[in-house]
């Protein structure tokens, strides 16, 4: 099972307008560039299922020539990729295959021709959030995820060469995770691919190389190794609290133990230590990180970025909207902040919501703004889902006055509640609906308001559970495939929704159904919907003449 962070809960730091579709794109092409020998020339993208209906209005063309050109999550040229392509001289073609069945509706596959006439082919899955996964290489299927510096050798599948690659790694002092061997009969063709604890220098390739049963030896350096998305290794200046004394080995011991599998289990650990669901979820964040040496007030300075550009994000459409790609929304957010405006004088036509939800209103909408115009932003959990956790946090601290630290803490909160419905069902629009986005946004918000008010671990996840039944069932039809609507005004209500639930639940007011089982609930009925209904564009409110018009198309 992949190991969830903070990082992958609250991120990835992006350009828009889809987590899954755009920078989940993006690192699967970032993925098959460390695989070739030379500069790409020449590349084909094959799209299947959800991302063969979407891929122009969710910028997963752009993104997808980013990332062969070796551009970060959070790059500002990925908008500008096509031209960038054409001046480095990489020519590259999309061919959606919408009816051809692929196991995950985010599907891409890339033939690649590079600088040195080498051949490339490769297949990778967008699995939510911005995680990808690379399924296939040159006809041999794989599972390489980029998480850990790993090592990618194709080779002849005979005695002897397993152990010689795991003898050069030991020669460099590089400390094997995992080893996994891909063929698909024995004594032929095969790849090995070892995921290390360890960056691999570039002497470990060519010494491995050295056997003659081996073809082709390629680095994969971690994700977690970008400024955009992760932690730096090594001693932070003035490090403290909980695990900063611990051992990698200690700190990989006490991981276990907070590990939570479940709601239950996080709830039953606060209620014992006497924390909040904040610290519980730093706790499990630094002995994560620990185990793997890195300082263990990365987080804090993670956290201050991320609060820093949700900030920007969500304030700058205000002053100066934009128009977004797709031209369906833009200019919102400004619209919203007169009307907050002309209740602040008194005059007619005022804002009907209290301040405290007028303000994060405007806030959800303008985060939406600037993902659907290609700036950067934070998904949390995703990209389509974006506005609802920054809205709420900035809203609360306008009108309530909580510090930024504050905030941070209830960031760490709602990176709890994401992290166990991302575990436990999913996040991605295009599994589960937008229940799962929105939904577990709306959620994530509403946990965290409720600590920041002074709710206990319980009734954060009362709050959750609440935001969850209110958005049960809530499917994910965005128009012409575009993040913007009617992702926007679902972003306001996610919000609004969130403040709601976490009033329920201070007031004490319980649940039949406990965070767990509502979770659960989600999963089922995300499995339950059609195909139309996940993020294809081809249902709900994107199959109505007045979308279809304005598609160019007609209803069938």
């Amino acid at each position: 099972m992949r190991i969830l962070g903070i990082r992958d809960i609250i991120g990835p730091i992006m350009i828009g307008p889809s987590s899954s579709h755009t920078a989940g794109a993006l690192r699967i092409a970032s993925m098959c560039r460390r695989l070739l020998a030379g500069e790409p020339r020449q590349v084909a993208f094959h799209l299947y299922g959800s991302f063969a209906h979407t891929y122009r209005g969710h910028g997963t063309d752009k993104a997808l020539v980013a990332g062969l050109l070796g551009m970060a999550a959070d790059d500002e040229r990925i908008r500008d990729s096509f031209e960038i392509a054409k001046q480095q001289d990489l020519s590259f073609t999309f061919e959606p295959r919408p009816n051809e069945p692929m196991p995950h509706p985010n599907t891409v596959c890339i033939e690649v021709t590079d600088s040195t006439g080498s051949h490339v082919s490769m297949r990778g899955e967008s699995i939510g959030g911005g995680a990808a996964v690379i399924t296939r290489i040159n006809g041999i299927d794989v599972r390489l995820t980029g998480e850990y510096h790993s090592i990618v050798v194709k080779q002849r599948d005979v005695a002897g060469v397993l152990a010689h690659i795991a003898t050069c790694l030991s020669v460099f002092d590089v400390n094997i995770a995992t080893t996994k061997l891909f063929r698909e009969r024995k004594g032929e063709l095969a790849y090995t691919i070892m995921q290390t604890d360890d960056e691999i220098d570039e002497r470990v390739a060519a010494s491995i190389a050295k056997h003659p049963d081996i073809f082709d030896v390629r680095i994969v350096k971690s994700d977690r190794a970008s400024e955009a998305v992760a932690p730096v290794k090594g001693n932070a200046e003035n490090a403290g609290g909980f695990a900063a004394e611990f051992t990698p080995q200690e700190a990989a011991a006490r991981f276990e133990e907070l590990d939570f599998a479940c709601g239950a289990e996080m709830l039953a650990y606060c209620e014992h230590e006497g924390i909040a669901i904040s610290e519980a979820m730093c706790r499990r964040e630094r002995c994560m990180l620990a185990a793997d040496g890195v300082a263990v007030d990365n987080t804090r300075r993670y956290l201050e970025r991320v609060l820093s550009v949700m900030r920007e994000s969500a304030t700058a459409p205000i002053t100066s909207p934009v128009r977004s790609m797709g031209g369906l929304i833009g200019g919102e957010a400004a619209a919203l902040s007169k009307l907050e405006a002309k209740t602040d004088s008194g005059t007619a036509n005022a804002c009907i919501a209290d301040p405290m939800l007028g303000r994060a209103t405007t806030y959800a909408m303008a985060v939406l703004e600037t993902n659907a115009s290609m700036g950067r932003i934070v998904a949390a959990p995703t990209a389509g889902s974006s506005g609802v956790v920054p809205a709420m946090l900035l809203a609360a601290q306008d009108e309530h006055g909580f510090s930024d630290e504050e905030l941070i803490n209830a960031l760490a909160n709602a990176a709890a509640i994401g992290y166990l419905i991302t575990r436990n069902a999913t996040v991605a629009g295009a599994e589960g609906g937008c229940q799962a986005e929105v939904g577990a946004a709306s959620a994530m918000a509403a946990s965290a308001a409720c600590e920041l008010f002074g709710g206990t671990p319980a009734q954060c996840f009362a709050a959750a559970s609440n935001a969850l039944c209110g958005l049960m069932g809530l499917v994910c039809d965005p128009v012409a495939g575009l993040v913007e609507a009617p992702c926007q005004k679902r972003n306001a209500t996610g919000v609004a929704n969130a403040i709601v639930s976490a009033q329920i639940a201070l007031a004490g007011i319980g649940n039949l159904a406990n965070f767990d089982e509502t979770v659960e609930a989600m999963r089922r009925v995300g499995n339950s919907l059609p195909f139309e209904l996940r993020e294809s564009a081809l249902g709900g409110l994107a199959a109505t003449p007045s979308a279809c018009a304005f598609c160019g198309g007609c209803m069938n």
